[in-house]
């Protein structure tokens, strides 16, 4: 079974464990309470300046007259609010991913590697990484994230790149996040150097199907729009399956760097402890 089969299987068997539902609750209730208050204060804000922005707009007249000769007129007031929708998803998930990285992660690592049930509990911890460095490394990350993110919108209205970009930013993403936290505490900065050299490709590709699984709540918000009343609802249930899906990206990426760890000490070489008797003998000689 290849590494990142592996580790799947080993997430999958450990996002059930109550502890790991456990930590779903935290970030949960924090992204929550955060954009449920900026959604409820200002939706009549943001839905007045999306609607303003798209009557600017020839292509959102057609649209609208579309909408007429098909007998939909009532969809007129669905659009924007599906508007600030997705330009809010976005901001949600990466709100959810760090809050996971800070809070849940840790307590990821301690089910992965406490003794003597952990899978990893023989590990020693090297301190390669900090809380500090976490929530540096992950703020600079994001910030570059959501940069190529605006500069490459423009893409996104081009076949094949909406259906490339947004994988493969999200990927890059969670992989660079999640990888640090998963060996901040066993590895050495240079161990998690190694690690990240070589088995770029497959971290990555976990990044990416993280980013896939995350899109199928996504699906939950734009019905959650069609049917308004339900919208509040249905946001909480969406940002609670956020959740639940990166914290077993946590445990997929914890599983598959914690043994890469382990395979990269069982491959350096071991020089046998030399006795005080021993060094005498050598200095006498």
């Amino acid at each position: 079974m290849s590494d990142l089969l592996r580790s799947f299987v080993r997430a999958l068997a450990n996002v059930f464990h109550p502890r790991m539902l456990w930590l779903t609750l935290m970030p949960f209730a924090a992204a929550t309470i955060v954009w449920g208050a900026l959604l409820w204060f200002f939706w009549q804000t943001l839905t007045g300046a999306a609607n303003g922005w798209l009557n600017g707009w020839a292509l959102t007249t057609a649209m609208y007259r579309l909408f007429d000769a098909v007998g939909f007129s009532s969809l007129h007031a669905v659009i924007a609010p599906f508007l600030i929708v997705i330009m809010a998803i976005p901001l949600i998930v990466v709100t959810v991913l760090l809050l996971i990285a800070t809070l849940s992660m840790p307590g990821v690592i301690k089910l992965l590697t406490r003794p003597p049930r952990g899978h990893y509990a023989s590990l020693d911890e090297r301190r390669g990484g900090s809380w500090y460095g976490s929530l540096g490394h992950s703020t600079i990350t994001t910030v570059v994230c959501l940069v190529l993110l605006v500069i490459t919108l423009p893409l996104w209205l081009i076949p094949p790149f909406f259906a490339l970009i947004p994988p493969l930013l999200w990927g890059w993403l969670t992989y660079r996040v999640m990888v640090y936290d998963a060996l901040a505490v066993h590895a050495s900065a240079e161990e998690r150097r190694r690690i990240v050299d070589e088995s770029r490709w497959s971290l990555l590709a976990i990044g990416i199907i993280s980013g896939l699984l995350s899109s199928v709540p996504t699906m939950l918000w734009a019905w959650s729009v069609w049917l308004l009343p339900l919208f509040p609802v249905v946001a909480v249930v969406t940002i609670w399956a956020y959740a639940f899906i990166l914290v077993f990206s946590a445990l997929w990426f914890a599983h598959y760097c914690l043994h890469a760890l382990e395979r990269l000490r069982a491959s350096e070489p071991q020089f046998p402890a030399i006795t005080v008797e021993a060094r005498e003998v050598s200095l006498k000689e």
